[in-house]
């Protein structure tokens, strides 16, 4: 499939951009932070749109242990990126197949090594079954509970008790790695604060504060409260919580 049209329309353009392997259209940043932190490697790359209007995307880089974001912009002429402007998709692509060397504004060096593609092909490989026979009996449906999603990754709204002034706030929480996030809202790009899980030494239910469906995380300079609607979303952010704990001291 080719990478470019020769239509000059703009609408032909979101077309030709929609036949990139590693364009992600709809991907949020903190949905390609945790994809490329847990699935890619250093110098991973994709592109996605940014909610910055029409016409704007993000290049999302993982650099080691973290995610970089960088502007590109379609413009009437092509595409903008860093100091340079490609008159078309298909010399923007070549640029990357280059392996080109990227700095950002904090200093960090990417070399930018390979796309991560937006469909991941499974191999067709299946093992067959020689032997099926219940170990346990007597168990139904109902013991059947996750000890955690498979990325281990969850984001959501929580509610958060303040340090000082002891008043409740709505904040988004996103949890990867060993880091919890949390935001003013799903649409800010940069944390109010990163709790580094490796310093927490407990994550459970809550009983001294006078409200419901409320859990806490003990480090040692603070103990930190949350809830949530239900007890359900409580119980699935402790469960997770604590499985990151429990690889935290694994050494995993």
């Amino acid at each position: 499939m080719s990478y470019y049209s020769d239509a000059s329309s703009s609408e032909d353009a979101a077309d030709e951009l929609e036949t990139l392997g590693w364009y992600h259209f709809d991907l949020s940043r903190h949905a390609a932070e945790a994809l490329l932190l847990s699935n890619g490697s250093d110098g991973s790359y994709l592109l996605r749109s940014s909610n910055e209007g029409s016409g704007c995307y993000a290049l999302s880089v993982r650099a080691k242990d973290s995610v970089k974001h960088f502007h590109v912009k379609r413009t009437s002429s092509g595409y903008a990126f860093g100091f340079n402007e490609f008159a078309s998709l298909h010399d923007f692509v070549s640029h990357f197949a280059n392996q080109p060397l990227l700095g950002s504004d904090t200093g960090t060096l990417i070399v930018l090594k390979c796309p991560y593609p937006w469909r991941v092909e499974e191999p067709s490989i299946y093992e067959c079954v020689r032997v099926h026979t219940a170990i346990q009996t007597g168990r139904t449906e109902n013991d059947l509970v996750a000890n955690a999603p498979s990325l281990g990754t969850k984001e959501g709204y929580l509610v958060k008790q303040g340090a000082v002034v002891k008043s409740w706030k709505q904040r988004w929480f996103t949890l990867n790695r060993h880091e919890l996030k949390y935001f003013k809202d799903n649409t800010c790009e940069e944390p109010i604060r990163t709790l580094d899980l490796r310093a927490c030494s407990a994550v459970q239910f809550d009983y001294s504060q006078d409200r419901v469906n409320c859990f806490c995380l003990v480090f040692p300079e603070r103990t930190f409260y949350l809830c949530t609607k239900t007890g359900v979303e409580a119980d699935e952010w402790i469960k997770i919580l604590r499985w990151k704990l429990s690889q935290i001291r694994k050494g995993q």
